[in-house]
């Protein structure tokens, strides 16, 4: 399958979001008859800050004309340190491929364009989240697994 990646802009921002609640909906296993609009406003505002001032990359995977995946990147920095001297890093995320083209090549091509971007802004440091389905392929393209990580749930935060 010949896929191209094609970086979002903010004239996309209406498709942007219409892909990421897609994403959503999947991912975090959303009915399909629940409403997220507000969700949806709150990602319509990151986009309109985050794609004009450059802290968030965008692509869609387009094949035969059509876009069958999409993918993100947001871009930050850090106090920096030996493992990452300038502070900056990137933040894959929203790696998506619809079902019907999935394990023919898009989000390898998707996130290996990512990977290209960050590299060319001179970022040491790439990290993503991951399901057990997507961990072979992030595997193959270079990325091991952190041990030493932890999170504090989300209802933990809001108390």
């Amino acid at each position: 399958m010949g896929v191209e990646i094609r970086q979002a802009d903010i004239r996309d921002l209406d498709l942007l979001v219409q892909w990421r609640v897609e994403v959503l909906h999947e991912v975090f296993t959303i009915p399909a008859d629940q409403d997220v609009k507000e969700l949806e406003e709150e990602n319509r505002r990151y986009y309109q800050e985050a794609i004009p001032n450059g802290s968030h990359i965008a692509c869609f995977a387009v094949a035969d004309g059509e876009i069958v995946g999409c993918g993100g990147m947001c871009l930050y920095q850090e106090m920096p340190s030996p493992d990452n001297p300038n502070g900056q890093c990137a933040y894959i995320m929203n790696i998506y491929a619809r079902p019907q083209v999935r394990r023919r090549g898009v989000g390898k091509t998707i996130v290996s364009w990512l990977i290209d971007q960050a590299k060319s802004r001179n970022i040491p440091k790439i990290y993503l989240e991951t399901s057990e389905d997507g961990r072979p392929l992030y595997r193959k393209l270079g990325f091991v697994d952190l041990p030493d990580m932890m999170k504090l749930p989300f209802d933990d935060v809001k108390k």
